[in-house]
């Protein structure tokens, strides 16, 4: 599993692991972009969206890393000067309804480098929570949901546009994708 500090790390080596929409639409400013990989935990469609690409009554399906596997994704490193408001923007985005516990996690870069990244879990005891759905459940849940900041399944057509460029494919993500399209041409 991946190693967790419980401190940040110093103030000149801030990153942020992103493995879905931040991968994207990060929505700060960073001094570097690089792909990197954590151990210990994977990307996963687990989180029943009711705000952002979902409402209560028709939610939609967003990522979440849920414990083993691994994950790859892109990290982040901050300026030392906006750690503080880039922590503030990434807990009020992602924090709507306490669905993510934020976490600082060891992130292997693709050039060799090791960094503490902080980055989002998904809580398991949250009600929104919804691990081991079917790829067709998955699917249609994506089909359905349009919330505040759209469709789901631009969600997840960005993300999986994101992930083929760091040569992630043939993934089950790849797979929900297709079956959302096809239940929405329905």
């Amino acid at each position: 599993m991946a190693a967790m500090n419980t401190h940040p790390p110093t103030a000149d080596d801030f990153w942020i692991f992103a493995y879905g929409s931040l991968m994207w639409d990060p929505g700060f400013a960073y001094l570097e972009a690089q792909p990197g990989v954590v151990h210990g935990y994977h990307r996963s469609l687990c989180v029943l969206s009711t705000v952002y690409r979902g409402t209560p009554q028709h939610p939609g399906l967003v990522l979440g890393m849920s414990r083993g596997g691994s994950c790859s994704g892109v990290a982040f490193r901050v300026a030392a000067k906006c750690i503080e408001q880039t922590r503030v923007y990434l807990d009020r985005r992602e924090q709507v309804t306490r669905v993510y516990c934020p976490k600082f996690l060891r992130t292997t870069l693709h050039d060799g480098r090791t960094v503490s990244t902080y980055t989002f879990i998904a809580r398991r005891e949250h009600s929104q929570f919804v691990g081991g759905l079917s790829l067709p459940e998955q699917a249609r849940l994506v089909a359905q949901g349009v919330g505040q900041k759209g469709p789901a399944m631009d969600y997840l057509a960005n993300t999986v546009q994101h992930m083929n460029a760091l040569g992630i494919t043939k993934t089950q993500l790849h797979q929900v994708l297709n079956l959302a399209k096809n239940l929405a041409a329905l």
